[in-house]
């Protein structure tokens, strides 16, 4: 089997029960940072061993994946922090086991999604959202803000403390955006957890005034 197991955005006490359980019984964990990993582990004395998968493994380290699951292991695949394979390269993974291996299981494991931390605390509308993950770096940067900036649907964004700035800058170019009410979620579960919520104009204020650090989740409104 490969398990696709979610684990906490910040507070290590954000892990299921089941997902501590599955970590205990399979062969190897799939980590995106086998450091960052190896923390949680330690933190509830698991002494599973851990193989690195993440954005740059090539398809070399895919099948050696495949080839573990086909020889009868079970393996459990995280991310960093969160839900795997949301705006996370584990996605790519997983279409290539249903493709070649489409008799290994494939068992998702529920928990942490920042996505849907932020969305719950935002206010907003959620019975109907549009994800859109990491805005590019640089080519197509312009018509991905346009897209979200079209949208008439709550809409949520990820973001690093590198480009959070930038990111807000660009979004507020938009007058469909300056219009709108928007949240910034900082360091969500964590102990400097922060929120900043009002225009997108009001926001970047607060922000450039402030401590610039950790992971952002932005929410916008519809």
């Amino acid at each position: 089997m490969l398990y696709i197991v979610a684990t906490p955005i910040g507070n290590l006490k954000d892990i299921t029960l089941r997902a501590l359980e599955v970590f205990k019984k399979v062969d190897y964990i799939l980590a995106e940072d086998t450091r960052n990993t190896a923390r949680l582990l330690k933190h509830y004395d698991i002494k599973t061993a851990t193989l690195s998968f993440h954005q740059h493994s090539n398809d070399k380290k895919i099948d050696l994946v495949l080839r573990k699951l086909k020889n009868g292991k079970n393996l459990a695949l995280v991310s960093d922090a969160g839900t795997p394979t949301i705006a996370d390269p584990g996605g790519k993974l997983v279409a290539k086991v249903k493709k070649e291996a489409p008799n290994i299981k494939i068992v998702p494991i529920p928990g942490a999604s920042a996505l849907l931390a932020g969305l719950s605390v935002s206010g907003f509308k959620a019975d109907s959202f549009t994800f859109f993950g990491f805005p590019p770096k640089k080519r197509k940067r312009n018509k991905f803000f346009k897209m979200v900036a079209k949208s008439d649907k709550t809409s949520v964004l990820y973001e690093s403390p590198h480009r959070i700035i930038k990111t807000l800058d660009d979004l507020n170019s938009f007058k469909e955006i300056r219009v709108k009410d928007i949240c910034v979620f900082r360091e969500l579960t964590k102990i400097y957890e922060s929120s900043y919520c009002g225009t997108i104009r009001e926001v970047l204020k607060s922000l450039k005034s402030d401590k610039i650090k950790g992971e952002f989740t932005i929410v916008i409104s519809g």
